[in-house]
């Protein structure tokens, strides 16, 4: 009975302690407001037109290399929606396509600009916003791991660096506890024209 009881402790005390850590990065991320002076200032429409390359790993909350992927990306604005087909190879031999459907909804109040998007794995609609060369994008999608279907949540964070190559950082939940985190880079421009053609039949 007292093992019982200790064990059922433990368990407890361990999923607080997940809870926090969880906790604590959302806690100390800083607010978008903060990266209104950052340069180059990312324009999403112009930053996605046309053709560009994503080259990504998936790592577990323990930082160990689960899986990676490419991405072709192709790119196109109507109006004020920018449509975004994306192309995966990862490198079990998986293939998957995404397509965005991102609206692009004006400036807020405090001057942030505000996008609205939606996909078909997508649950619901993905929001995001713009301050300075940083979009926080945060989305609920259903992943395919291990056979199973699994629902789970995006909190994204696409960095430019230059004209033709920016970084995204997701950290990826289940229940409010971080299971995993994304790391990409992107190419376009002259950059990504520079790079072989992606082979998205085989890893």
């Amino acid at each position: 009975m007292m093992a019982l009881k200790f064990m059922i402790r433990f368990l407890f005390v361990g999923a607080v302690i997940i809870s926090l850590t969880s906790c604590t990065q959302w806690l100390f991320r800083a607010d978008m407001a903060d990266y209104a002076d950052n340069r180059p200032a990312l324009k999403l429409e112009e930053f996605f037109d046309g053709r560009s390359y994503a080259y990504g790993i998936f790592e577990d909350r323990f930082g160990n290399l689960k899986r990676q992927f490419r991405v072709q990306i192709d790119g196109q604005t109507d109006g004020g929606r920018l449509t975004l087909d994306e192309q995966f190879i990862y490198d079990d031999g998986e293939t998957a396509r995404r397509v965005w459907r991102i609206d692009n909804l004006g400036s807020d109040e405090l001057g942030l600009l505000r996008y609205q998007g939606r996909a078909e794995d997508i649950d619901g609609v993905a929001t995001g916003q713009i301050a300075g060369n940083v979009l926080s994008w945060s989305y609920d999608i259903v992943l395919s791991m291990s056979g199973q279907q699994l629902q789970v949540s995006f909190d994204d964070f696409i960095y430019q660096l230059d004209q033709d190559i920016a970084i995204n950082r997701a950290f990826v939940s289940k229940w409010g506890v971080e299971i995993g985190s994304v790391t990409l880079v992107f190419l376009r421009g002259q950059t990504a024209a520079q790079m072989p053609e992606m082979n998205l039949a085989k890893w």
